[in-house]
């Protein structure tokens, strides 16, 4: 309704306008100029009534302008106090104002959504644009798994990893591609996917990398649990028969009356090759029922421990040793109430483990030592055994954990295997740190409570 006024009074203005405009011309054209000093500020009037009603909408309308290019939707166009002309203009700025707030605020929520979505997965992404190398965004998952905590642009990954930079400047749009990284001396295995997309013109790759080491860790030893149960089973299948035929024989030939036609040298090597073949074969059965324990842990008795408690145990247990052998133990525990929902049978055999392992490699050390430690990072509880040893070859770390393979000339290379089984029970991981001539470091992982 006001609008119909507002174009009413416009109307009619503009309608005494033309008419006194018509009015002015009629009285040049008939030589009447007495009337033209009444005329004339008539249309003078009408004139700048009509400028002034478009100047005040314009300089609205600029008002209104200026505050959608600094996106300033808070702003209120007082309607009441207004120009009768203007209130419905006024309005509608303040509808359109509302509606743009709506739709800013629903963005910015998908966004923070959005963000905290991306934040909380447990996968690295790292957007840049493709011309200028210019970051777009990175995630916390990122920096962490590749303990980047800041980058201008892709470029600035080459000092840091070069290997991970060429990577993802060679990896395209749908392709996948394992990359091997070296964080804190260990080596992980990063799968990397890619996208593109375009904004503004242009265009945008993505990245996202996923720690596939626990994935592969747990194929892994489910295929060696796999072997060992087959080979165990085959062994001991064929080598018990050859044990017990073996055993037979020799008793036979001791009690046979044949024996008696034989000289002396030839009956001893046939008890000495009989006697060979049956401890062999029984050395072999023990080799296969040795391993065969890889296989037999299953299940998990779990309970709610605190941490000290396993290390007083475990220093109560190892004392003995580590003072024959002049080796000192240093607990670090800055929260002395740190938990573990663990099997505690299980995870004590695991330390001592490792605690012998760590003995074994600071014995030709002047003042040998070893860490215990324990510590929440990144939602996962850490338990450390560090030594200040020998250290582990670089070309050996990725086989340490492989059955039957031992750096010890006595040893079967069982034991870090079924320390890796028991964590990967526990739904953990096991790694190593170590460097050549200056120690080593197992780092046992759990899933935090």
């Amino acid at each position: 309704m006001k609008i119909k006024r507002y174009e009413v009074r416009l109307f009619f203005r503009m309608l005494a306008l033309f008419v006194s405009m018509a009015a002015v011309a009629w009285f040049i054209v008939s030589k009447n100029y007495v009337y033209l000093p009444l005329l004339a500020p008539v249309v003078l009037f009408l004139m700048y009534t009509i400028y002034q009603m478009l100047k005040k909408a314009q300089d609205e309308v600029q008002e209104f302008v200026e505050s959608i290019h600094y996106r300033d939707f808070s702003r209120y166009f007082n309607v009441k106090q207004a120009p009768a002309e203007l209130q419905t203009l006024r309005k509608g700025f303040n509808d359109i104002n509302s509606t743009f707030k709506v739709i800013s605020k629903e963005k910015e929520t998908q966004y923070q959504y959005l963000q905290k979505i991306l934040e909380l997965v447990d996968t690295g992404i790292i957007s840049y644009e493709t011309g200028t190398g210019e970051l777009n965004w990175m995630n916390d998952t990122f920096k962490k798994m590749m303990d980047i905590p800041y980058l201008k642009t892709i470029h600035s990954l080459e000092k840091r990893d070069a290997a991970l930079y060429e990577a993802i400047i060679a990896i395209r749009p749908g392709q996948n591609k394992v990359v091997e990284v070296t964080r804190e001396n260990s080596k992980i295995k990063i799968l990397l996917a890619a996208t593109m997309f375009q904004t503004e013109n242009k265009k945008n790759k993505l990245i996202a990398c996923q720690n596939i080491n626990e994935a592969l860790d747990e194929t892994e030893a489910l295929a060696w649990q796999k072997l060992l149960s087959v080979m165990t089973h085959e062994i001991m299948n064929s080598v018990a028969p050859i044990s017990s035929l073996a055993g037979t024989l020799k008793n036979r030939l001791v009690t046979s009356p044949a024996i008696e036609g034989l000289g002396s040298g030839d009956r001893d090597d046939l008890e000495l090759g009989l006697e060979t073949i049956q401890r062999r074969s029984e050395g072999l059965l023990k080799f296969a029922e040795t391993y065969r324990n890889l296989n037999k842990i299953t299940t998990l008795h779990l309970d709610k421990i605190f941490v000290r408690d396993i290390f007083e145990n475990l220093q109560t247990l190892m004392q003995p040793t580590l003072d024959q052998k002049n080796v000192e133990l240093e607990v670090i525990l800055k929260d002395p109430n740190v938990t573990a929902s663990i099997d505690i049978n299980l995870i004590e055999q695991v330390m001592i483990n490792l605690v012998v392992n760590a003995l074994e490699a600071v014995k030709e050390q002047e003042k040998p030592k070893i860490i215990l430690s324990a510590a929440h990072e990144n939602n996962k509880l850490l338990v450390k055994v560090a030594d200040n040893g020998t250290g582990i070859p670089a070309e050996l770390l990725d086989k340490i954990f492989i059955p039957f393979f031992s750096t010890k000339k006595s040893g079967s290379g069982i034991g870090l295997s079924l320390c890796k089984q028991i964590m990967l029970l526990h739904k953990g991981n096991i790694k190593l740190q170590s460097i050549a001539g200056e120690g080593t470091v197992f780092i046992l992982s759990f899933p935090d409570l």
